[in-house]
């Protein structure tokens, strides 16, 4: 059985093995783009990017997850994530939009056809296609959400060149509007990406709810000794929940007593609702 810790750094290991190699695929699709004069293959060059800078994001969330809270992050190091993943959705948002206003600004011009560059881009195809499946037999393995959606992403960039390809050749035979259909595809690919993830970030920016307080004022009123929930809060600190509670006890109850409540009321957030960041104020009730 795989310890926390030498699961993460296994984890960490295949992030940096992949990538390694999303950066060679990244060089290769660039240069193929540049010298055929494709802005398809450009396209899914600016689409690798968003690999690497996955990579980059999954390692710096698992390098930096488990450091403790510290005098200048008493909340811990979790926004770190957020604040990366929402600079890489800005980029992918203006990289998007540039490539399709490139697209539409250029007069059709057929790409050039080069053996060499279509057998360079059939060997990324190959080693996306082999990294796909070797990240996902380690995230069956490993048991690592990160890892498995990853290799999600990595199986839709294969299915994004195998398009690309196709529009590039059909191009180059004398359909150039079809490397323009193709780079304004791919465009809308990496704004959809970008989109998501700013769906996935801005709440937490914002400190929208991450449970409903309907569901935690539930769990807390069917405590023993609690009168009242007079208030809940929740927010998302990275991936990790975040809840603070103010219930109202009996009076008469002894400080060890009410401090008992606390402590069933946190053991029931956490094994019911999965929360681990947890604050609770007792007060004495009005009646």
């Amino acid at each position: 059985m795989r310890t926390t810790g030498n699961k993460d750094l296994s984890v960490q290991r295949i992030i940096l093995i992949e990538g390694s190699a999303n950066v060679v695929v990244l060089v290769a699709k660039l240069f193929v783009g540049i010298t055929t004069g494709s802005l398809a293959v450009l396209g899914d060059a600016i689409h690798s990017l968003t690999d690497v800078a996955n990579n980059v994001v999954a390692w710096f969330i698992i390098r930096i997850s488990a450091k403790p809270a510290d005098r200048e992050h008493p909340y811990g190091h979790r926004k770190f994530e957020v604040l990366a993943v929402f600079v890489l959705a800005t980029l992918l948002a203006v990289l998007a939009f540039e490539l399709a206003l490139q697209a539409l600004r250029r007069d059709a011009v057929e790409p050039a056809m080069h053996s060499w560059g279509l057998a360079l881009m059939l060997s990324v195809l190959t080693v996306n296609i082999a990294l796909s499946a070797w990240q996902r037999y380690w995230a069956v393995r490993l048991e690592s959400s990160i890892l498995l959606a990853d290799a999600n992403h990595t199986f839709a960039d294969v299915l994004t060149t195998i398009v690309v390809i196709v529009g590039w050749q059909l191009s180059a035979r004398g359909y150039p509007w079809l490397d323009t259909a193709c780079a304004l595809g791919v465009s809308a690919l990496v704004l959809y990406l970008a989109f998501s993830l700013f769906k996935r970030v801005v709440p937490t920016l914002l400190d929208q709810m991450a449970i409903a307080p309907e569901t935690l004022s539930t769990c807390v009123q069917a405590i023993p000794g609690v009168c009242e929930v007079s208030r809940v809060r929740s927010r998302w600190v990275g991936s990790d929940c975040a809840v603070d509670v103010v219930v109202k006890v009996a009076p008469t109850l002894s400080t060890s007593e009410s401090h008992q409540i606390a402590d069933e009321i946190e053991s029931a957030l956490e094994s019911k609702l999965g929360v681990k960041d947890i604050t609770i104020h007792v007060e004495p009730s009005d009646g």
